[in-house]
């Protein structure tokens, strides 16, 4: 598979902007996104918030990153529409394009520059992300074992972290768990260590489907079933899930939480992120409009996740 590698330089920099540009690739097909100085440093979520000293914090008046996206996917209007319409004011993005040398660079970016992601306190470790070659790795309540391969979801993004919390706060076992838009599974993956009896986990990249089976096979479970597709693929699973984690976009989960409901037994809860408090009203009053019910919202750096009940 050929790719095409993107350096992004933003000025000015910050971390708030390296999260918006991230989502902003995200949807116009990129498959990865790193700092080009987000080497050896593993990072960790705490509970309360991140560090006050944020690890990536502005050391420049610009920054680099570097993404990547499969050639027969980059489409350079949609690049430079979603460029001209970036949410954050003040930001001047440029960039430069070369093709990915060919070698086994998913490798390469994996050893490079995929860190430990910890959740929890620097004195307990609820959850731990981390992959096959890294050492060193903290002791944690749930280890999750990933080689993510260019996939979105290796859980340091604000969205999939809040998401990771919210599966160790609350009570997934014996639950049917349905992980919409799962990446690298990560999500379904916790809920299974957790005690989920069963999880359904659905992408429409094919990549992140075998990167998902992957990851499933070697965290050692069999309770998790991963489906090539969209929203369409739910139309057996009335009245299933116990419980619906959906960390996707705001247009995205509007234009399938028709789809998400009827699968959502009585009592069932849906937790939903990937994208800003700014949306959370929006979203809101979809979801109350299908008889959803609205439980919480937690945000952090300007993403939010909401959790709701079908009563």
């Amino acid at each position: 598979m050929q790719y095409l590698e993107f350096t992004f330089t933003t000025t000015p920099s910050g971390e708030a902007i390296s999260d918006v540009l991230s989502a902003v690739l995200a949807e116009v097909g990129f498959e990865s996104f790193v700092h080009t100085d987000e080497l050896d440093r593993p990072r960790i979520a705490l509970e309360d918030g991140f560090p006050e000293a944020p690890i990536f914090a502005d050391k420049a008046e610009s920054d680099q990153y570097k993404a990547y996206i499969q050639t027969g996917l980059y489409d350079e209007a949609a690049l430079h529409a979603a460029l001209a319409a970036f949410p954050l004011p003040d930001v001047e993005i440029h960039y430069e394009q070369v093709a990915a040398e060919d070698k086994n660079w998913n490798e390469e970016w994996e050893k490079n520059y995929f860190q430990p992601l910890v959740i929890g306190t620097p004195d307990h470790a609820r959850c731990v992300v981390a992959s096959t070659f890294h050492k060193d790795v903290p002791t944690a309540d749930y280890h999750i074992a990933i080689n993510p391969q260019m996939s979105f979801g290796t859980g340091h993004h604000q969205t999939t972290a809040q998401m990771l919390e919210r599966l160790l706060d609350d009570e997934v076992e014996g639950f049917e768990v349905l992980d919409m838009g799962c990446g690298t599974s990560i999500l379904a993956i916790l809920a299974a260590q957790r005690g989920a009896k069963h999880c359904v986990a659905v992408d429409f990249d094919e990549w992140c489907v075998r990167n998902s089976l992957d990851n499933i096979a070697l965290n050692k479970l069999d309770n998790i079933e991963v489906l090539h597709g969209d929203a369409g693929v739910l139309a057996p699973f009335a009245d299933r899930f116990d419980l619906i984690i959906a960390n996707i976009n705001r247009n995205i989960l509007l234009a399938d939480l028709p789809r998400y409901v009827p699968t959502l037994r009585r009592g069932g809860h849906i937790y939903m992120s990937g994208f800003y408090t700014e949306d959370v009203a929006r979203l809101r009053t979809a979801a109350e409009a299908l008889g959803l019910q609205f439980v919480d919202e937690r945000s952090r750096d300007n993403w939010a996740c909401i959790k709701f009940v079908k009563p």
